[in-house]
């Protein structure tokens, strides 16, 4: 492994473990090393070479359940409720794939620091032998161990393998989320402008595992629903071969694409402006979004080079990032 001189949580400068902030909000205050005391079998030559079906990258990751104990995290036993989650790299063989931790990291910290999306609390953590992890800790468990009610949008919509078929996942559009959005939750107006942002996210940042399970809803204290803080985001077209969208009928099946759209294959500003009144959020506030978005954000430069991905991939995902920019920003031609 080699030397460590950013936090593996929040990136920043200058340290050799996890920071103070980080300590703060991913390990409530205590001090936790970024090592763990044990490593993983990884027999390359017992893996599958193909993965049948639409291939989900989240849903290839092995999941590791954890709890903090003294200084270190260690799995969790058996009745044992953990506090964390350690996810691997994947065992299939993806483009890339031992770069997935770093990937899933980093864009959950461009997300949280640079666009001000509420995320799931997360890190890198090194096995034994030095190879990195994706940890993140629960947003559905409370401080006394028990579990907050929560549904993901596939249960939300009645989306199975029996209904849609195996994909089942990936079927309808995000219009569909948006309207069960506003069926269920009374606040819908907050949550919906949330929801906007990880759409809008999710295509700057190439993330084509955006599925309905990747959505959820989760109780509140007064009984009402609120969107979960955002998960499993990364830039999925390192690893795989992925379109602009997750969800086979895009944005929206009913709404008009522009002329941009039909063009070239690729949405722009018009398309995302116009989904946002579809959803019903006000112009001014569509505006104001779409303007933070289409910004060029110095700090996406300076947390890709901080990060834990390779060489090659660090100009990969910047490339895809500029590329992205360069496709939303792009006006409607009448």
């Amino acid at each position: 492994m080699k030397d460590i001189t950013v936090c593996p949580s929040t990136l920043k400068k200058g340290h050799n473990t996890y920071c103070p902030a980080a300590i703060k909000v991913l390990f409530e205050g205590k001090e936790v090393s970024h090592i763990l005391s044990f490593s993983l079998d990884d027999d390359e030559e017992d893996q599958n070479d193909m993965i049948e079906g639409k291939i989900s990258v989240s849903g290839v990751q092995e999941k590791l359940s954890a709890v903090i104990d003294g200084k270190m995290l260690r799995l969790t036993r058996k009745g044992e409720q953990g506090q964390y989650i350690i996810k691997p790299a994947p065992a299939y063989r993806l483009r890339f794939r031992h770069h997935i931790p770093a990937n899933e990291h980093l864009t959950m910290q461009i997300a949280k620091q640079v666009y001000g999306i509420q995320t799931a609390e997360n890190g890198i953590i090194f096995f034994s032998d030095g190879r990195p992890a994706y940890i993140t800790k629960r947003f559905d468990v409370l401080p006394d161990n028990s579990k907050t009610a929560q549904e993901d949008f596939a249960s939300l919509i009645c989306k199975t393998a029996i209904t849609d078929g195996k994909d089942f996942k990936y079927s309808g559009s995000y219009e569909d989320i948006a309207i069960k959005i506003k069926e269920i939750v009374s606040n819908w107006q907050v949550e919906i402008e949330y929801f906007y942002n990880l759409i809008l996210f999710n295509y700057l940042f190439s993330n084509g595992d955006a599925h309905l399970k990747n959505f959820s809803l989760q109780a509140t204290a007064d009984g009402d629903y609120m969107l979960t803080p955002a998960y499993d985001l990364m830039d999925t077209s390192i690893h795989t071969d992925d379109t602009d969208f997750a969800l086979e009928k895009g944005l929206s099946e009913n709404m008009e694409k522009s002329d941009t759209y039909i063009r070239t294959g690729h949405p722009c500003e018009a398309d995302f402006i116009n989904f946002g009144k579809l959803i019903g959020i006000p112009e001014n506030r569509i505006d104001n979004i779409i303007r933070k978005y289409s910004m060029e954000q110095p700090q996406v430069e300076y947390l890709v080079e901080s990060s834990f991905l390779g060489d090659k991939q660090k100009r990969m995902y910047l490339q895809n990032y500029k590329t992205r920019l360069d496709r939303f920003r792009r006006k409607d031609i009448d």
